[in-house]
């Protein structure tokens, strides 16, 4: 559909229920088999062919053909964050109405970084140890950032040379402030996940937080996972 206000065709691909209900199941960057969307928006298989070819057509998702099968996935960083930040502009939910499950509030994946209460609080750690800097909205590295981020192992020189802004401040749907995603937001939940500090839970954005994890964090920014 061609319109004078292209926004209003973006909404249009997103105002169905069940291309929403793709599209969020894909939020967590994992590709996915045509018939697997199809259950979780509770179509048939057809009805899901052409959905997901609106979506393709819209630049919402991409799809990557594996031999006799065809997966999807966003088609981008940049999707998975305007559509978080679609999300975080909602008012609250009224009362009686659908909330998203506790694990998925306390900790999941917003596309490639951490969000729900663990993503928010991890940002906020950097932030109180100044590491980063939060200002009107927008991160930046603090004066020691730079080397606390390569003694933990992530190269945030390399980082900061590539396309992907290294920092971006990502409204969290669910907590309705900051979390940091970006270049550098990818990369530590990346280093966190190659650690064995969080797990991701198979077939979901939620993220499972470890033994080792929880002690992990707790000297490395201060966090207690009971708490959060």
């Amino acid at each position: 559909m061609l319109s004078r206000y292209r926004l209003a065709e973006a909404a249009a691909l997103l105002g169905d229920p069940a291309r929403a209900g793709m599209v969020t199941a894909l939020w967590d960057g994992t590709a996915r088999a045509a018939g697997d969307l199809a259950r979780v928006a509770g179509v048939t298989p057809a009805t899901a062919s052409a959905h997901l070819a609106k979506l393709v057509a819209g630049g919402i998702l991409r799809v990557e053909p594996r031999g006799r099968h065809r997966y999807y996935r966003l088609a981008g960083p940049d999707v998975a964050q305007a559509l978080e930040s679609l999300a975080g502009l909602l008012p609250p939910a009224p009362a009686g109405a659908r909330e998203p499950d506790a694990p998925l509030r306390r900790a999941r994946f917003c596309y490639d970084h951490l969000a729900g209460r663990l993503g928010t609080a991890i940002s906020d750690a950097l932030v109180a140890r100044r590491l980063l800097v939060l200002d009107d909205g927008a991160y930046s590295l603090a004066h020691g950032g730079r080397a606390w981020f390569r003694r933990f192992g992530i190269a945030v020189d390399s980082l900061a040379l590539a396309r992907r802004p290294l920092l971006r401040a990502c409204i969290d749907w669910t907590e309705r402030r900051e979390h940091v995603g970006g270049a550098l937001g990818a990369a530590l939940a990346m280093h966190l996940l190659e650690r064995d500090w969080l797990r991701r839970q198979r077939g979901s954005r939620v993220v499972l937080v470890t033994t080792a994890g929880r002690s992990g964090l707790q000297r490395a920014l201060g966090l207690r996972w009971e708490s959060i």
